[in-house]
């Protein structure tokens, strides 16, 4: 009977630790408190080494700070910056002051105004763009990904790479730790061997022990000479040209970016470099005079702990709430938070045309069950879900009236607005969003649309496994 009492204090210290460390996030304490109900020692083992510590978080904060604050002159300045709402081409905003306002104070990155993007719709299209730019590299190539992996088509990136190294273009790699740690050491050594500078992002055993294994980079950034980028939802690997038969064909959305915007996306390279090399680089010569005659405008929004304001949830949270006609979203995974459910749920009750796309056939369970856990009370509300079929879905869009569209790295859950390092382009102008809107309703047609009362008449174990899954969703 004495261990019995013994297990149970120590069950009711843990409990009660949870409490303190998490009282600022409910929904993370009730998952946690889950976990340690089902789990009560090793529970609280896995709560030490993944959950969050908030003073490290805002070391993190402090450090990225500083470093924006040391580079900003070189760029900020040659940038043509978006001050008022009247020199917005998009008259929408005209009569939107607070969601201006918003955008133009949550990010260290401004609206910008002299730029031209190129959406673009799959792997093969991607890569192929990516290529080609570096190929024409002359000063540097600056490379990050979560997932790099040593197959077919890293094997060519890699090529690419080693050769302009031995051409005298500096070449840097970041990848995350955990999502590139099946990188072989040889493909890595071959790398470094060339004259590539290769850093992992927060090494998967080191950031363990150090409890920062929740902080996973899942960006996705070049950019070549300080004039063209990318971002979005690709990763180097052969699965995003579909070649895994378990997926399928593989659809996903990046952007091709020239122009002023690319300052601010190499400002966010260069924070992560700092991050993961200790090299803090306040080279000028990164953020040459671009010679983009296009007038799109564009604002790139980074979050993670290495920023002070959670700026793509705020951003998204502010489009939705104004909307008037539609909002359109792709996401491979749906685990809003209390706040954006709210909000897409009041948005379509007012009649808003809210539709939003997940895969049929997704990568992982569990995250497809918490996400269908939204879905009943959302339709009975008059939001439309439609399941992609064609294969997997892995674009992150999203389209606010004729009023915004965004592409990016941030997939919509809470993982991604509280605890990843993540990164998104909102665009303003006509031409790219008409072009996501066309992508969109392309999906759509190899889509299935989930009906209510079918949904609600699904068997007790699959609404049970749900209800299990939701309680964990914040941590998912």
């Amino acid at each position: 009977m004495v261990w019995l009492l013994l297990v149970l204090i120590v069950f009711i210290l843990q409990m009660g630790a949870v409490l303190l460390l998490e009282f600022r996030n409910p929904s993370k304490t009730v998952a946690w408190m889950f976990i340690l109900f089902c789990l009560p020692l090793l529970g609280f083992v896995i709560y030490f080494f993944v959950a969050q510590d908030y003073q490290k978080r805002l070391k993190i904060r402090q450090k990225g700070t500083r470093l924006f604050r040391e580079m900003k002159e070189h760029f900020w300045e040659r940038a043509a910056v978006v001050l008022r709402k009247e020199d917005m081409n998009n008259p929408g905003f005209h009569y939107h002051d607070r969601l201006f306002n918003l955008l133009k104070h949550l990010s260290e990155s401004p609206i910008t105004g002299c730029n031209q993007t190129r959406v673009l719709t799959d792997g093969k299209e991607t890569y192929d763009a990516m290529l080609k730019a570096m190929e024409k590299a002359k000063d540097h190539i600056h490379v990050e990904f979560y997932i790099f992996r040593n197959d077919r088509i890293g094997t060519k990136f890699q090529d690419v790479m080693i050769r302009k190294a031995k051409e005298g273009v500096k070449v840097r790699l970041v990848c995350d730790g955990l999502g590139s740690y099946k990188l072989k050491k040889a493909f890595i050594r071959r790398f470094k061997e060339s004259g590539v500078e290769f850093y992992f992002f927060l090494p998967a055993m080191v950031s363990m022990f150090s409890r920062r294994i929740n902080y996973r980079n899942h960006r996705k950034i070049v950019v070549v000479d300080g004039t063209v980028g990318f971002l979005g939802g690709i990763n180097v690997g052969d699965d995003y040209l579909g070649e895994y038969p378990d997926m399928g064909y593989w659809r996903d959305t990046h952007l091709q970016v020239e122009g002023d915007a690319v300052y601010f996306l190499q400002s966010v390279f260069l924070h992560d470099w700092k991050l993961a090399s200790g090299e803090a680089i306040s080279n000028p010569g990164l953020y040459p005079e671009h010679h983009c005659t296009g007038k799109e405008q564009v604002q790139i929004l980074s979050s993670g702990p290495d920023t002070s304001w959670n700026a793509i949830h705020e951003m998204c949270f502010g489009a939705i709430s104004v909307a008037k006609e539609r909002i359109w979203i792709t996401s491979p995974y749906f685990i809003p938070d209390e706040g954006l459910y709210e909000a897409l749920k009041t948005a379509a009750v007012s009649g808003v045309d809210v539709r939003i796309i997940i895969p049929d056939h997704a990568d992982s369970r569990l995250v497809k069950l918490a996400s269908l856990s939204y879905v009943e009370e959302l339709l009975a509300a008059g939001v439309s879900f439609y399941e992609y079929e064609k294969g997997f879905i892995h674009a992150k869009v999203l389209i606010v009236d004729e009023l915004l569209a965004s592409v990016g790295t941030a997939n919509m859950d809470m993982r991604s607005f509280f605890c990843n390092f993540e990164l998104t382009a909102v665009m303003f102008d006509k031409p790219p969003i008409q072009r996501l809107v066309s992508d969109f309703k392309e999906d759509l047609s190899h889509s299935r649309s989930i009906d209510l009362e079918t949904f609600h008449a699904r068997g007790r174990w699959q609404k049970a496994a749900e209800i299990l899954c939701r309680m964990l969703s914040p941590l998912l």
